[in-house]
């Protein structure tokens, strides 16, 4: 079993690392967790509580939850992951019940900043992307996907967003065993862990 950590700032393109990276690779073999599943269950509080949250700081993930899902999937067992709505931004009542597969890939802006989680990776990857770019793929994503308004996304970057890369995610790239620069030259660093993949399967 091979487990990767794959990090980075918000709208960095972790999402699409991870697709190029897996896009070869049999479907059977391979399971992506998101960080995002594992926000804390806000379900108690208002939806203006809610939206008070910096979901950007580490204390907004239940790290112990991931870590245990990490763990047994390692031990070969099955766990539930979380649903988490960022409409809502609370867990929703349903999980996704996931088998252990040879490759496990953990993605999340936080997922190398956690020194117990970071320890069970094999292979920690960090995906950069110039600040200009990130905000401006957050600012689309969190408009259209999300239903936030402009004001609120913007409020959101420059109190919490920032200041959080800055203390806790720029600081986890020196952990990284590899950092991918997210653009269209990236193709051989990918090429590369998809090659470390596959020599890991066979």
């Amino acid at each position: 079993m091979l487990i990767i950590g794959i990090a980075g700032g918000t709208g960095c393109g972790k999402t699409t690392v991870v697709k190029q990276i897996i896009e070869e690779l049999p479907k059977n073999e391979v399971v992506v967790i998101s960080q995002d599943s594992y926000y804390n269950d806000l379900s108690h509080l208002t939806k203006e509580e809610r939206s008070l949250v910096n979901f950007d700081h580490p204390n907004s993930i239940d790290f112990e939850l991931l870590i245990a899902h990490v763990n047994a999937l390692r031990n070969h067992e099955t766990i539930d992951i979380p649903v988490y709505s960022f409409v809502e931004e609370t867990r929703l009542a349903e999980t996704i019940t996931t088998a252990p597969k040879k490759v496990i890939i953990v993605e999340g802006i936080l997922v190398l900043g956690n020194p117990e989680l970071r320890k069970l990776f094999d292979m920690k990857i960090y995906v950069h992307a110039d600040s200009d770019e990130r905000l401006i793929r957050r600012l689309k994503r969190d408009m259209k996907e999300r239903g936030h308004d402009l004001e609120k996304v913007l409020h959101r970057y420059q109190t919490a967003v920032k200041p959080m890369h800055s203390q806790f995610i720029e600081p986890s790239k020196e952990f990284a065993d590899l950092i991918i620069p997210n653009n269209h030259y990236n193709t051989v660093a990918v090429d590369m862990v998809r090659t470390l993949i596959i020599e890991k399967l066979v």
